[in-house]
């Protein structure tokens, strides 16, 4: 299926979480992605002002990363971070699941874990999309079907594959996955290793509604036909 480079400028969350990411970075980031019309950046929390402040007007959103990487943040400290990055300008929090009480079986705690984000994210901004990482490379097919059905219990938008910094990231087979296994009202964003137009392609066709990636100015200059 073909996709115009508007299109998928438009599914692209530019992303720079790297720990020694400058200032110079980050206004660097959010300069591409004014110029390229990307959906938003997603940037770490502390950068969020800074984001935000770089992008008014622009009509790019920010994103922001809530109980990152690892997911294992009490539910209250992750509310409270979301709470401030939405004060702070951030749109849309990728918050990554507690995967250790995902396997042990405590559907209730992982549910109250989530729907706490999504209760402080929306209490800030009623427009404000919570998406939910549950690391896939860590889970069996039954335990990613059972986090889905949960986050979108709890009110998540998103379900999203990865974090991008453990063993594996997005692949196609779970977007396929998590597609069966959530309604066409949740959105689903691949993120983790994406560096490549047609690995956007082949996540974006397997289900995928948004695109977490580093490499977003120069997956747009293929889809043009430009060398980057």
């Amino acid at each position: 299926m073909p996709v115009s480079a508007q299109t998928m400028a438009s599914m692209i969350d530019h992303t720079n979480l790297k720990a020694e990411a400058s200032r110079d970075d980050i206004l660097r980031l959010c300069s591409e992605a004014s110029l390229h019309r990307f959906k938003t950046v997603c940037v770490n929390p502390s950068r969020v002002s800074l984001a935000a402040g770089a992008l008014a007007g622009s009509g790019v959103e920010v994103c922001t990363v809530i109980g990152f990487p690892l997911g294992a943040a009490t539910a209250a400290v992750k509310a409270a971070e979301a709470r401030e990055a939405l004060l702070n300008g951030a749109m849309e929090v990728d918050m990554v699941i507690n995967l250790g009480v995902l396997k042990d079986g405590n559907e209730e705690s992982v549910f109250r874990d989530v729907r706490g984000v999504v209760e402080a994210a929306l209490a800030v901004k009623k427009e404000a999309v919570v998406k939910v990482i549950i690391e896939t490379c860590l889970l069996n097919d039954r335990e990613k079907e059972t986090a889905c059905l949960i986050c979108e219990r709890a009110g998540a938008g998103f379900i999203k594959t990865s974090t991008g910094m453990s063993s594996a990231g997005a692949a196609v087979e779970d977007i396929r996955l998590i597609k069966k296994t959530v309604s066409p009202v949740t959105g689903i964003k691949a993120s983790g290793g994406i560096k490549t137009l047609g690995q956007a392609l082949s996540m974006i066709e397997a289900g995928a509604t948004r695109i977490g990636t580093s490499s977003g100015v120069q997956i747009i200059n293929n889809l043009h036909g430009l060398k980057k």
